[in-house]
């Protein structure tokens, strides 16, 4: 069916800006972040100083200033850099990792032919990886459609290019996942997203959040080799690839002890790299206690996080 021409219209303008040179995106998401950071009362900047706030309550004032400015011009340098990286070819793409650390680890796991499930955080800019990884196996990757049906378009163009199979966020799309992985293909979890029902209650920064055990079934179920993918910025327009074993214990108990560990070791990485961790994700209301906190007064959100802190802990000691 013929896309009406407003459609075609807006779609042409999103393939326009993509094309544009990565460092005129990261220059404007600068300035687009001093923007946010001169307003203290826009929501992003809100949301991301509330969540660093919860998430290292130690930190002195002035560090975590410092750290919630960093942490607003790197989640949108992300922003800037996705649509360059969509709206570029794949070996333009592969051109802009120049350092791969733990490269070894990913073809060991190929070479196993057991599956590969990547482990990828909302850190970075995790979406220029796939170009590479498409050069050594077959991607099946769980794909929610954007709201925006032109920007839908045009990133289910660009993954598509990289002939990886979009599969929905439901259980069909879990069962091609499943065949996927047994048939030694690879498949990329964000294990950072709060389920839209259920979930395990799993301590992340000393808090209990509904967490989805789906990384860890699939890993436990098909005997897939877990790894740690994520990217990062350097300073020559490009990035830097890390690849990291997961702890092995991941392969031993149930799926709720697996999902502990793989949210203990993204806690270990964004504490490592809290500057580079896409902040604004409202993930601390996966607690019944916390639902508001992102609606209500900051004080009042702390005083609230510090109970459910204090609770956990005593449950723990008991």
């Amino acid at each position: 069916m013929t896309q009406p021409k407003s459609t075609s219209t807006r779609y042409r303008l999103i393939q326009f800006v993509s094309r544009q040179p990565i460092q005129l995106g990261r220059f404007f998401a600068r300035l687009v972040a001093a923007l946010v950071t001169a307003l203290p009362l826009s929501k992003l900047s809100k949301t991301i100083g509330l969540n660093i706030q919860i998430a290292f309550p130690e930190m002195d004032s002035q560090h975590r200033q410092q750290l919630t400015k960093q942490a607003i011009r790197n989640e949108l340098g992300s922003y800037f850099e996705f649509f360059s990286i969509w709206g570029s070819t794949d070996a333009k793409n592969i051109q802009r990792i120049h350092n791969i650390h733990g490269e070894h680890y990913f073809h060991e796991a190929l070479a196993e032919k057991k599956g590969v499930v990547l482990i990828m955080p909302h850190l970075g800019t995790w979406e220029v990886m796939n170009a590479w990884l498409a050069q050594h196996t077959q991607m099946t990757i769980l794909y929610k459609p954007v709201k925006n049906p032109d920007a839908d378009r045009f990133v289910r163009d660009a993954r598509s290019r990289n002939q990886a199979n979009l599969v929905p966020t439901d259980e069909s799309g879990v069962r091609q996942i499943f065949k996927a992985l047994k048939q030694g293909g690879t498949t990329v979890i964000l294990p950072d997203h709060t389920p839209d029902h259920g979930g395990d209650m799993v301590d992340y920064f000393g808090i209990p959040l509904a967490s989805s055990s789906l990384s860890a079934k699939l890993i436990q179920k098909t005997k897939a080799r877990a790894l740690l993918f994520y990217a990062m910025r350097n300073d020559q327009d490009g990035f830097d690839m890390y690849v990291e074993p997961i702890n092995p214990q991941i392969y031993e108990g149930n799926a709720e002890d697996g999902t502990l560990i793989i949210h203990q070791t993204l806690e270990q990485l964004i504490r490592r790299y809290p500057e580079h961790y896409h902040w604004s994700y409202k993930r601390f209301r996966a607690n019944p206690a916390l639902k508001k906190i992102y609606d209500i007064d900051e004080n009042e959100a702390l005083l609230k996080v510090a109970a459910v802190r204090q609770q956990t802990q005593q449950n723990k000691d008991a």
